[in-house]
């Protein structure tokens, strides 16, 4: 180790002697008082703690009288002494514990945080933010396509049971749709291709009153040119359906939901041959004398706004056609067709006044075999097969002046149709016994009675 310099020295040992009281310390004065050796003393102890300090930090010489230690990089690089200006008691925890690598601070610290205020960080949280514009309302996403056709689908079935438009669009409204309300105007036709006209006319006058208040004339199209794409498979299951698709576009033109260009925009399109049958029938009927107000009975009149007259023809026509034909499915489904349950009765009536005139055995057979398939198809109900014999009973009187054999022809009638199982044995009882008439004599008796 280098020798420390004599200034080195000096410096210390002026340190030390300004530092102690010589006079009262034994360590540098002596029984005689003599100074020169005490100085000396001082500068061998000067000496060695210099050394010390040497060895330890270094010294330098300092300015004004004063020594000033030096630490070395080395040694203060790894000194762990705190420097932050604070008078940190020795041994305590960095930061107060919440210091030092891959720590996670102190406990309760992260409610310190300051809020996200990007809207796209997940941590954000608007109800941190002081804005009274902020409005939070839940979101549900879109359901898929699937599940948005089973609701509406059970939806217009259901409409067709109750028949109000107000309830159907406010129940409809409720559907999570955000963006794809051409479903309501698809979903709808595809569920009338299979239903009977009534059904259709229905259909229509929803996709009327839906117009403006659901659904836009834009969405309205849409849904009519997904129609028109998937003709090729809706065929499969209704023969007739581009001719009924024709006619609910015709419809919806004439109810101003669709303006009368819609049909050449769908035409510049390229689809099937079946899509350009149902534009030709659109077509068509726009363009013949009258369209429009025509198109209002498109679907025909219902059956309940039918005259009487006009089904107990209908009525007529077909017992005839199936007595010529045997045709007992054609037979139902024209019954169907005029849809007045309400009317069966009639049927019934007219179905027993035919077996009675007609007086043959083929007549009596297929009309029973009629009344038996509708009775078990739950088309005809028990309540309308009894209040049509009803009527038959009441007028049998004046229908036996023209067929004198009507109660014969009429009970063996009845013994069939009880054997068949949709009569009870109890009607029979109702058939009316005949009572002897009163003859009157001619005039030249002069108004008497004639004696038995």
């Amino acid at each position: 180790m280098a020798e420390v310099d004599d200034a080195v020295i000096d410096v210390v040992a002026s340190e030390v002697i300004n530092g102690c009281t010589i006079t009262g310390d034994s360590d540098y004065s002596d029984k005689t008082g003599d100074v020169s050796s005490v100085e000396l003393r001082v500068k061998r102890k000067a000496k060695r703690l210099a050394k010390s300090l040497s060895r330890d930090s270094g010294i330098v010489n300092g300015h004004g009288g004063t020594a000033t230690v030096v630490q070395l990089k080395r040694r203060w690089k790894n000194n762990r002494k705190s420097r932050n200006g604070f008078n940190k008691a020795r041994g305590d925890a960095k930061k107060g514990g919440a210091g030092g690598k891959g720590v996670w601070g102190k406990l309760g610290e992260e409610s310190d945080i300051d809020p996200a205020i990007d809207v796209k960080d997940p941590n954000y949280d608007s109800d941190l933010l002081d804005d009274d514009n902020i409005v939070l309302r839940e979101i549900t996403p879109e359901a898929s396509d699937e599940e948005l056709k089973n609701s509406i689908t059970f939806n217009i079935l259901e409409y067709y049971e109750h028949g109000d438009t107000e309830e159907a669009a406010m129940v409809l409204s409720e559907l999570n749709i955000i963006s794809k309300w051409h479903l309501i105007t698809q979903v709808a036709i595809e569920v009338a291709l299979e239903h009977k006209p009534s059904q259709r006319e229905m259909t229509s006058i929803l996709i009327s009153d839906l117009y403006g208040r659901l659904i836009k004339q834009k969405e309205i199209a849409q849904g009519f040119d997904v129609i028109l794409s998937n003709l090729p498979d809706l065929i499969l299951d209704t023969p007739d359906a581009p001719i009924v698709v024709g006619c609910f576009i015709a419809r919806a033109i004439a109810d101003d939901c669709l303006p009368p260009k819609i049909i050449d925009f769908f035409k510049e399109k390229n689809y099937s041959d079946l899509a350009n049958q149902a534009l030709i029938k659109a077509y068509n009927l726009l363009n013949i004398k009258h369209g429009l107000t025509r198109l209002d009975n498109v679907w025909g009149v219902g059956g309940s706004l039918r005259p009487v007259q006009y089904l107990v023809r209908q009525m007529n026509m077909l017992l005839d056609e199936y007595l010529c034909s045997g045709d007992l499915q054609e037979a139902i489904r024209c019954i169907l067709e005029l849809e007045v349950p309400h009317f069966h009765h009639e049927l019934v009536y007219e179905a027993v006044v035919d077996v009675i005139e007609a007086m043959n055995a083929h007549t009596e057979v297929a009309m029973c075999k009629l009344l038996k398939a509708l009775y078990d198809a739950i088309i005809i109900t028990p309540e309308m097969m009894n209040q049509g014999f009803d009527r038959v009973f009441d007028v049998l009187d004046d229908v036996t002046i023209d067929v004198p054999l009507a109660p014969a022809v009429l009970e063996r009638f009845l013994d069939k149709c009880v054997n068949a199982g949709f009569l009870p044995k109890e009607i029979i009882q109702k058939i009316p016994t005949r009572t002897s008439r009163k003859r009157y004599v001619s005039e030249g008796d002069g108004g008497r009675l004639k004696e038995a």
